[in-house]
């Protein structure tokens, strides 16, 4: 497997473009965004577990009966959740895509991010995205067309071999707040031109998203609009994949690897975020139990600000613990902090140790801090990724309708 550049345009066949449609009045930039491949694509999907969601995951989901898609269309600055004419508004907008790129409607993904309860613009989407030119290379375009708080844009591609073939996938994410366990405001589009069925490539994605995505959290808000979907058009010219064989592993590993690297990224941005916080637990009982402790870690509020404030408050780390509700022996737990500037272990058996607080201060210093937690009763693992909890959070968030 290598890494390589291209993002959703990474793949063979697959295009991608970006207009300001003016969604938003004081957004100056592009707010809409289209992927398409040349060819009609094996298509999965996997969204938000909020019982509340919003009208364009409903019409995907429509879309998507099938198994099929080929192109999607993405808005920023209005989510289209819980808001005046939601469905119809969401379905002009899949209209105005498909009219565009003369596929059917029922074809296109449509997705959409931003402020919550208010009506969706469309008629202006409608005048505008005809405008949209598409491009090979355009994915980088397309990701900044799709994001709101985001201060970076967040992309990943590999490529990989299958049977002698050599097959690509990429994909571009957007994300910074509302970011929790269960999809994260997160949307993420990833493209692929392996062969492979629908079924194969749904369960793959289910799996693999419980393992990447599900394990984000900034601040514990699960968004109405999170969605993740795959597209593959087979473009490669592979064997297609029917089975779980060694072809089906292959291919889950490449996706494991994109959306990996996708999933440290939102965490990297939390809104305010000056780090990213990983947690790694080891030699756990189970697999599950790894994850709960892990996800307590980065999710406690207490944590977040004690590496904002590069603290080593290990007994924070515990407490979070202590409430996962994950079974484990606190007199086994050791407890390190690792970074690029070295590791300070500062808990052995559930107790204090000795440990020099400048060299601590300045391992959490670092933009990257690991937290190490061996809970020493098995031999399963678990990571989870997280942000620190700075001033900037409230700010962001204290006048984001207005």
């Amino acid at each position: 497997m290598k890494i390589i550049e291209g993002g959703v345009c990474a793949a063979a066949g697959f295009k991608a473009g970006s207009v300001r449609c003016g969604i938003k009045e004081s957004r100056a930039n592009d707010d809409t965004a289209i992927i398409v491949s040349d060819c009609e694509c094996a298509a999965a999907a996997v969204y938000t577990m909020n019982r509340v969601k919003a009208a364009p995951l409903y019409v995907t989901m429509e879309h998507l009966e099938n198994g099929v898609a080929r192109a999607i269309v993405a808005n920023a600055g209005n989510a289209n959740a819980c808001a005046p004419d939601g469905m119809e508004n969401a379905r002009r907008m899949a209209k105005a895509a498909a009219d565009l790129l003369q596929i059917g409607e029922d074809e296109i993904v449509v997705a959409s991010t931003g402020v919550i309860g208010q009506r969706l613009p469309v008629e202006c989407i409608e005048a505008h995205l005809p405008e949209l030119v598409l491009e090979d290379d355009a994915s980088e375009k397309a990701n900044r067309a799709i994001m709101t708080t985001d201060t970076k844009t967040k992309t990943a591609a590999v490529e990989f071999t299958i049977g002698g073939t050599v097959c690509r996938i990429g994909g571009i994410c957007k994300g910074s707040g509302m970011i929790h366990p269960n999809m994260g405001t997160m949307l993420s589009f990833v493209t692929t031109d392996c062969a492979i069925t629908h079924e194969m490539l749904q369960e793959a994605l289910q799996e693999n998203v419980r393992k990447t995505y599900n394990r984000v959290t900034v601040d514990g808000d699960t968004s109405t609009n999170d969605m993740c979907v795959v597209l593959a058009n087979g473009k490669a010219g592979n064997d297609l994949i029917e089975w779980q064989d060694e072809d089906y592993q292959t291919f889950v590993k490449a996706l494991n690897e994109v959306n990996t690297r996708l999933a440290r990224q939102l965490a990297a941005d939390g809104e305010g975020a000056t780090k990213l916080v990983t947690c790694t637990v080891a030699h756990s009982r189970t697999e599950e139990a790894a994850e709960r402790l892990a996800k307590a870690v980065v999710g406690s509020n207490l944590v977040k600000a004690a590496m904002f404030g590069a603290d080593a408050n290990w007994g924070r780390v515990l407490c979070a613990m202590g409430y996962s509700k994950a079974p484990f022996r606190p007199e086994y737990v050791t407890v390190s902090f690792v970074s690029n500037a070295g590791s300070v272990t500062v808990c052995e058996k559930g107790a204090a140790l000795d440990f020099d607080e400048d060299i601590a201060k300045k391992v959490l210093s670092e933009s990257e801090v690991t937290i190490l937690v061996d809970v020493n009763e098995g031999d399963e693992q678990a990571t989870a990724w997280g942000c620190d909890l700075t001033y900037d959070y409230v700010k962001i968030n204290g006048d984001y309708r207005t």
